[in-house]
């Protein structure tokens, strides 16, 4: 298992839901967190919480929708210097629920993808050559189970992208130590899943973030986080890692 003690890690959408909760969760193994948010001032108190944890932090914000306002944040967490060792893309949006899912416009698919698919992606191209060089990395992009719901149709499409180029881009870094994986948090309580939804947030860890802890150099792996609940973050990873690389 990896130890990501001192280690630094970007959650994107780190403000709150699984983005918040997860930046407890990596602080806790005392990895350091730039912490994304569109806006950073919503972060200020998962930053503060961070902190007193003992861990090194520091926030960072970008308009996903906008591929401009990414490299800017890009470029600022370059010039800090920071060795970004993991990423965890957790930040999507739902755009809508259309019960009159043959009138569903084309914005939906268009912010569905700049947010869900194309946002993540250049976090990842822009990361992995430095990844690379450095013979370690770690991305954790965040999908989605949905599915027959055309009601959704612009974001289930988007997640469906992001699994698949993680997956073809996975197999490039097999057998390395720069892993890709895809993470299905399940359908939970959360702004974006709704108060009907049947898992609490909680019950999505340690599962969300295997993929920044397994170590078996095998990339392009779908860990569906609700198999993990109940399991200690140990636990979890020799599970995971008894997954093959197929999905």
């Amino acid at each position: 298992m990896v130890n990501v003690n001192g280690r630094w890690a970007l959650i994107t959408g780190a403000s709150r839901g699984l983005g918040y909760l997860s930046a407890k969760f990596m602080a806790a193994q005392g990895c350091n967190l730039i912490l994304h948010s569109r806006d950073a001032k919503h972060c200020d108190k998962i930053l503060g919480e961070v902190r007193e944890m003992g861990i090194e932090a520091y926030t960072v914000s970008a308009e996903l929708s906008d591929p401009d306002s990414i490299q800017k944040m890009l470029e600022t967490i370059d010039a800090k210097g920071t060795k970004v060792d993991i990423i965890i893309n957790n930040a999507g949006l739902q755009i809508a629920y259309r019960v009159d899912y043959l009138d569903t416009p084309v914005s939906d698919y268009d912010i569905s993808f700049r947010i869900n698919t194309i946002a993540p992606m250049l976090i990842c191209y822009h990361f992995l050559p430095k990844m690379q060089e450095n013979g370690f990395g770690r991305i954790v992009n965040v999908t989605s189970g949905i599915d027959l719901e055309p009601e959704q149709a612009g974001y289930s499409a988007a997640k469906a992208a992001l699994n698949k180029v993680t997956h073809d881009l996975g197999s490039k870094y097999n057998g390395t130590d720069v892993i890709l994986s895809l993470s299905d948090p399940g359908w939970c309580r959360t702004d974006l899943g709704g108060p009907k939804a049947p898992n609490s947030p909680e019950s999505a860890l340690p599962g969300i973030l295997i993929g920044a802890f397994v170590d078996d150099r095998k990339s392009g792996r779908l860990f569906s986080a609700q198999e993990f609940a109940g399991l200690t973050l140990e636990e979890a990873v020799v599970k995971a890692q008894m997954q093959d690389s197929d999905y």
